[in-house]
């Protein structure tokens, strides 16, 4: 079995998968729409800021928070933003799934420093 055959099978299967199709299908339709696929993009980029401003332990600023929870709101009220966000969410799951199974696979027991951990 070769291993890069099987990872091009994996990305047709990946291509083909309804969570894609799906997914590729509402992102097309949100591009039609500039004023709203500008008001997406620039919501994602700022809940990006956020959660990477909380992965590297700065405090977190109540202002944005409560600014990206005002805006979620007023996007998902939107019909074709909404079902975005879902397929956007299942799409993300399912790859989520696929890169756990393949990390499963791949990990040997040696945890996250492989054999470096062990000469600290």
């Amino acid at each position: 079995m070769n291993v890069y055959d099987q990872a091009h099978q994996l990305a047709t299967a990946i291509k083909e998968s309804e969570e894609c199709k799906q997914y590729n299908a509402v992102r097309k339709k949100l591009e039609q729409n500039p004023d709203l696929d500008s008001a997406v993009k620039d919501f994602m980029k700022q809940q990006f800021e956020f959660q990477a401003d909380q992965l590297m332990g700065k405090e977190m600023d109540q202002e944005k928070f409560m600014n990206l929870q005002q805006l979620s709101a007023v996007l998902m009220q939107d019909p074709l933003t909404s079902e975005y966000f879902q397929c956007q969410m299942r799409f993300s799951t399912m790859m989520s799934d696929v890169y756990k199974i393949v990390g499963d696979a791949a990990d040997f027991g040696m945890g996250p420093m492989g054999d470096f951990g062990n000469m600290m």
